[in-house]
């Protein structure tokens, strides 16, 4: 029962991240999903998680005026954590003061610091990043879309396929593998380490707390970090 429990408690934050972010998408652009591909991309993934579309309805509805406030921003703090590990918190809030007093008081507990916009962010490459699950095609014919729409990179694996754009080439890439492949799992911009910073053991412990901890916030959409730990490390931690 403890177990369940806990189980319907994280899969209760998962949907009101993914509930926000169709709020916003829906509010930032058309409350249709053909016709806005952030609306799309948010749907998408809320029906990955398998959200009951009820869920999915009430929040397009919110941005629309329908029901509720949907008076969400976004908002992205930088920060160190332990080891002086770079972090990228991306965050939608409707209430500024409390969310970046939460996040400064978990990075104080694990022995980090928020600091001001611009102080990490030089460490990151932002990108665009559209993921396909592997039965979006073989490797070959999904690099092939990928090219024909002005994608930089593909990485393809036993997890997916990872297509990687410039940012200026986002949209258009977006919308090119779309018709070339359907919907796909993940679409959006993230910050990627043009470095990493390895810790130990001990430092480790602290970071993934800190992660945690930051990923239980409901504020919080997404972290990026540039740490680096052994597989010899994690396999320990997370025996």
């Amino acid at each position: 029962m403890y177990r369940k429990g806990a189980q319907d408690a994280k899969r209760a934050k998962v949907f009101t991240k993914l509930q926000r972010e169709i709020t916003v998408a829906a509010k930032t652009g058309l409350p249709e999903p053909d016709k806005n591909p952030r609306l799309r991309a948010a749907i998408q993934a809320a029906r990955k998680a398998s959200m009951p579309k009820d869920n999915i309805d009430r929040a397009i509805k919110r941005a629309a005026g329908g029901e509720g406030d949907a008076d969400f921003v976004e908002m992205r703090y930088e920060g160190y954590g332990p080891a002086g590990v770079a972090l990228i918190i991306e965050a939608l809030t409707d209430n500024r003061n409390r969310t970046a007093a939460e996040v400064r008081a978990l990075l104080s507990k694990f022995g980090g610091s928020l600091g001001e916009t611009g102080s990490v962010s030089f460490m990151f490459n932002q990108a665009g990043e559209i993921v396909y699950p592997t039965d979006a095609g073989e490797a070959d014919s999904v690099f092939e879309a990928a090219l024909e729409a002005g994608a930089e990179n593909v990485e393809s694996g036993e997890d997916g396929h990872v297509v990687t754009t410039a940012v200026e080439d986002f949209a258009a890439v977006r919308d090119g593998l779309e018709a070339a492949l359907g919907p796909a799992d993940s679409a959006g911009l993230v910050w990627r380490p043009t470095s990493t910073t390895a810790v130990s053991e001990e430092q480790a412990q602290g970071l993934l707390k800190l992660l945690d901890g930051l990923d239980d916030n409901d504020d919080v959409q997404r972290v990026s970090a540039n740490f680096e730990i052994s597989d010899e490390v994690m396999a320990r931690l997370t025996a």
